[in-house]
């Protein structure tokens, strides 16, 4: 589990650093604009893509950092609590999506994806444990 955990965390690197570059960028069209529904330039561009003067895309980064680190550790309830975190804040960024800006990134709702995945392993894998731990001591 260590290793699918590890590579969930890496793609959750690639598009918080892919959304931070959007959110960065300052010409030209943005490479995720399919539609009036489907922009990443106006997300990242928005007030809510900072919080506390930080791009909501570095939090990313270091929350799926710090995710991928534990993982490798094998702190799996660790994992998890980081990754409840995570997956609460990036339903409230989906529901100012939905409700606020009117606007999708795909880089946020694949960002989602992913943390939803990492919830549900790290869940799986924590309520698993103790159970398998029992299972050798018998």
């Amino acid at each position: 589990m260590k290793h699918v955990l590890v590579l969930l965390t890496a793609i959750g690197i690639i598009v918080s650093a892919l959304a931070l570059r959007e959110h960065y960028r300052t010409e030209g069209d943005a490479p995720c604009s399919i539609n009036e529904r489907w922009d990443c330039g106006i997300v990242n561009h928005s007030p809510y893509a900072v919080l506390a003067g930080i791009p909501v895309a570095i939090l990313g980064i270091i929350g799926y950092l710090l995710m991928g680190a534990l993982a490798w550790r094998r702190a799996y309830a660790a994992v998890l609590a980081a990754a409840l975190v995570g997956l609460a804040f990036s339903l409230y960024l989906a529901s100012i999506e939905a409700h606020v800006l009117g606007v999708w990134c795909i880089y946020c709702v694949i960002s989602l994806g992913d943390i939803s995945l990492i919830t549900l392993l790290a869940l799986a894998t924590t309520l698993a444990s103790p159970s398998r731990k029992s299972n050798q001591l018998s």
